[in-house]
């Protein structure tokens, strides 16, 4: 067995990707968990984070980040925001920010 070295650039774009997403989904079980301690700022936050995944969400898990986002909106009290696509550092720095704030792991 060899080992799986990651050397092109869209190897690297794809394993970024797919590292951001898992995480952000992981990032919206947690909060699931946690709803009743959560401000609107989070949820609005976390509305956010799935609509910028969106564009990077193959596949079914991609018709659910809309979902996902507009229940967060919707938690938030604030009304459905415009879908953009926004480089995969920036949000990956949006995740890592609400991760600390979540306290997830």
């Amino acid at each position: 067995m060899g080992v799986h070295r990651i050397t092109s650039e869209a190897a690297k774009y794809y394993a970024m990707k797919e590292k951001i997403l898992g995480t952000g989904i992981s990032l919206f079980g947690t909060a699931s968990e946690k709803v009743s301690d959560m401000s609107k700022e989070d949820f609005e936050a976390l509305g956010d984070l799935a609509a910028a995944l969106l564009p990077h969400t193959p596949g079914n898990s991609g018709k659910l980040m809309v979902v996902v986002a507009r229940l967060f909106w919707a938690l938030a009290g604030v009304s459905e925001k415009e879908f953009k696509i926004l480089p995969l550092e920036e949000i990956e720095a949006e995740v890592e920010k609400l991760k600390e704030k979540l306290g997830a792991e």
